[in-house]
């Protein structure tokens, strides 16, 4: 597989083009197929990455309008109503990884899973920034004996507003995810109205104004830690770093309240920090699960079957590269 192409669709985009250039950084010899609907944008970004061609996309057609080109992968970086960025992958057996769907689009793409459950790897990407807050936030589980309850509050600065088909998720979600799924109290429940509006601490102690945001790291998290109640708040305004007269960045905040290993109660507070903003926070996790769904890190490729990315990433390989970016995941004062 990993002399097979790898497909990004949305590949010419901000975050298109940060996985690409992951990918290129540590694969020289790995082929790209970048992928769009603009076919001038899309070569225009083949070339710059270098070793990679620029196709077009055709959404109604099996092939994807790619002919008899050889896919390893695919991943697809904006809303893909037809699916057919997965109905391509899954009919022909290759890992597929999607990160744009909503908590209430994912229902199309299990039942194409359930039919063919032995086809292929597929992974719900749809995380916050895919993968940055479940790796972080399980990494600061290993503290606990139990936890009772997890509160993630992304904060998205005002300047960091990503490409157009950002933009495009953004409005899509939030207008058909007017409630916030959460859990309470053991119980799945939709957030609404005062019962969804809340505020967080920024990594420097600044009350931020947020909403509740129904992301699939809460369901992911609840299932792995068992956790009672489980939230996600998401505020946008300055960033820390911002605040300070610096550049732009992103920031994930992490409240976790349970029992540590000697059954004492314990309370902690953890921030997953970015200096770049959230598209190269997110390359990163699309690029290392591409990484690890074509066998490109020399382990055999991710066997057929349906995943979250904190199932397929390797959290210590991921954190030490975040770091080698300049980020981190920090401890705060839990107060």
């Amino acid at each position: 597989m990993p002399n097979h192409a790898i497909l990004l669709m949305g590949g010419s985009g901000a975050i298109g083009t940060l996985t690409a250039k992951a990918l290129r950084a540590g694969h020289p010899e790995q082929p790209l197929l970048i992928g769009g609907r603009d076919l001038v944008k899309a070569e225009a970004a083949a070339r710059e990455i270098g070793h990679a061609e620029g196709v077009a996309i055709d959404p109604t057609a099996d092939d994807l309008g790619l002919g008899k080109r050889s896919v390893g992968a695919v991943a697809v970086l904006y809303g893909d109503a037809r699916l057919a960025s997965l109905r391509f992958a899954h009919a022909r057996g290759i890992p597929h990884l999607g990160i744009s769907s909503g908590v209430y689009e994912i229902a199309p793409e299990i039942a194409t899973f359930m039919h063919k459950p032995a086809s292929a790897a597929i992974v719900l990407g749809y995380e916050w920034l895919v993968g940055a807050t479940t790796v972080a936030t399980l990494a600061a589980v290993a503290a606990f004996e139990r936890v009772d309850d997890i509160a993630i509050g992304a904060l998205v600065d005002g300047q960091d507003t990503g490409g157009p088909a950002v933009a495009e998720d953004f409005e899509r979600l939030s207008r058909m995810m007017p409630a916030a799924l959460a859990r309470r109290k053991g119980a799945w429940v939709w957030r609404q109205g005062d019962d969804a509006r809340t505020t967080f601490p920024a990594i420097d102690g600044t009350d931020m104004v947020a909403s509740g945001f129904s992301s699939i790291d809460v369901t992911g998290l609840a299932a792995e830690t068992g956790a009672g109640n489980v939230r996600f708040d998401i505020a946008t305004g300055l960033s820390s770093t911002r605040r300070r007269g610096g550049a732009k960045s992103t920031e994930i905040i992490i409240r976790l309240e349970g029992v540590d290993r000697h059954g004492s109660p314990l309370r902690t507070r953890h921030a997953v920090f970015h200096p770049g903003g959230a598209a190269p926070l997110t390359a990163i996790g699309v690029s290392m699960i591409l990484e690890r769904l074509a066998g490109l890190d020399g382990a055999p490729p991710t066997p057929a079957g349906l995943y979250f990315p904190y199932q397929v990433l390797d959290h210590a390989a991921y954190l030490s590269r975040l770091r080698s970016e300049g980020g981190d995941l920090v401890r705060l004062d839990p107060a």
